[in-house]
């Protein structure tokens, strides 16, 4: 009875669980691919579900017939059995089917030839087309290095960089779908049925993608299809807005954030004014926190640029900028300070005089403490916010408020900084002030010297206070000691 059952689970098992290949060249399978969790291996394959024809196995590959070497009448079932062929997913971990992988890599360039020449009439079997470019890109990615050796926060310069071995053939799949959205063939109205929603969130899963020639790939598909699908376009906002959010709150750790932040420029520079007060909530609960992570200099160019772009389009955006600045200012990570002040830089240049006002108490204190930074560069940095004339202009009329706050830093830079450079730059900052307003300096000299003198007298009873306690105490000792004898 036992060796029954084995039998029958044996004969259960060997049954294929996907249907034959049907001869009707016109029916294709639909693909449902499961994506991207770094769990997964890196030569993981795409889950696929209920497909109506089992995908070819790539051992068994053949080299199909030019589309212009058989009859008109032909052509549409070829196509097919082309796109069908490319369905094919090769395993790049090693060297076996080197002659399979090559037909398909052929096979590639002939589709994209077709979609971008417009010569046959691809539009009639996008849908397949579509399904195709889904097998092929979406996938599990590789586990990220600092999973591997379980470090956290590498910065992204030190890490290898990364290529995906199945790169010879995903870069063709991603030229035909860059040349499937931008071909005048295309019919918008027909393609957002195949470029829709899902497939929409399974493209921006991939931009944690570890290969950069990937993401770059993934930004100009994504791109082209923000212009070109209008109806999708507050969607990939949200989206790319969520994938900020989790990276921000949660994994602190994403490959793509320079290039979802490039196509926000973009975007941005699109914006119609006056600017809808969700593009401002994006600006204050997005692009300001992702001044948080550690991870910031692999992106800061582009979200610097995306910060002040706003700042340009609205001027009374300057105010709650720098606010936000200061909120997420560094305060050990100088390397990260230097960035900030530059960032501060562009986005004074852009700020107006009435928005200036508001904020230039908190922001001088903020500086001030820059100015005293032991690290050369910061301290270098903020004395280079003097060399700007747009700055100097909002200083010199709000010079009564703005010198008393950093004067005590600039003397202190003078007596005490271990720099020369910082010495240099911290007396022309004085000789500024003297040229705008000699009174004002003088005052302030002798402000300074006055708390000074007091700081020394406070000392000084300070210290006195300390050798009556010292005196009392010994007192009281040698009291002790008499009493015991």
């Amino acid at each position: 009875m036992f060796n029954k059952i084995i039998k029958r689970a044996h004969k259960k098992t060997t049954k294929s669980p996907f249907p034959e290949n049907s001869a009707n060249g016109d029916q294709f399978y639909e693909v449902v691919v499961k994506h991207a969790s770094r769990t997964a291996t890196a030569n993981s394959e795409p889950h696929i579900l209920h497909p109506a024809v089992a995908p070819p196995n790539p051992t068994v590959i053949e080299s199909l017939p030019q589309l212009q070497d058989v009859d008109v009448s032909e052509r549409a079932a070829l196509f097919l059995r082309k796109i069908q062929l490319c369905c094919s997913l090769c395993d790049f971990s090693n060297s076996f089917f080197a002659h399979e992988k090559e037909i398909k890599r052929q096979t590639l360039y002939e589709l994209i030839d077709i979609v971008q020449s417009g010569s046959f009439k691809f539009i009639e079997s996008q849908e397949d087309l579509i399904a195709m470019v889904s097998v092929n890109i979406f996938r599990c990615l590789p586990p990220s290095p600092h999973e591997n050796s379980g470090t956290e926060n590498v910065e992204p310069e030190d890490e290898d960089t990364y290529s995906d071995p199945s790169w010879p053939h995903l870069q063709l799949v991603y030229e035909i779908l860059l040349r499937y959205i931008v071909s005048p063939e295309t019919d918008i109205k027909t393609a957002k049925r195949y470029i829709d929603h899902v497939f929409i969130l399974k493209l921006l899963d991939l931009f944690d993608s570890e290969d950069q020639r990937e993401r770059e790939y993934l930004k100009t598909i994504l791109h082209r299809i923000y212009g070109k699908f209008m109806v999708h376009r507050p969607f990939i906002r949200k989206a790319i807005n969520n994938i900020f959010y989790r990276f921000i709150f949660e994994t602190q750790r994403h490959n793509g954030i320079g290039e979802l932040l490039e196509i926000l420029a973009s975007i941005i520079n699109g914006f119609a004014l006056p600017m809808k007060e969700e593009h401002k909530l994006f600006l204050i609960r997005t692009l300001i926190p992702l001044h948080k992570p550690k991870s910031i200099s692999s992106y800061h160019q582009h979200l610097s640029y995306c910060v002040v772009q706003f700042v340009e389009k609205d001027n009374r955006l300057a105010d709650p900028v720098i606010r936000g600045l200061l909120k997420y200012w560094p305060v050990t990570n100088c390397h990260k300070e230097v960035l900030f002040l530059g960032e501060l830089e562009e986005v004074l240049e852009a700020t107006q005089p009435p928005e200036f006002a508001r904020c230039m108490v908190s922001l001088f204190r903020q500086i001030g403490r820059c100015l005293n930074s032991p690290h050369f560069q910061v301290a270098e940095r903020a004395l280079y916010l003097w060399n700007n004339e747009h700055i100097i202009s909002l200083v010199a009329p709000n010079r009564n408020v703005i010198l008393p706050i950093v004067f005590e830093a600039l003397e202190k830079n003078m007596k005490s900084h271990w720099n020369r450079a910082v010495h240099g730059l911290t007396a022309n900052v004085k000789r500024m002030f003297q040229e705008m307003d000699a009174e004002l300096l003088e005052e302030c000299q002798s402000k300074y010297l006055e708390k000074e003198a007091m700081a020394r007298e406070l000392e000084e009873k300070r210290e006195l206070t300390w050798k009556k306690l010292e005196a009392v105490a010994a007192q009281a000792v040698r009291d002790d000691m008499v009493l015991v004898n």
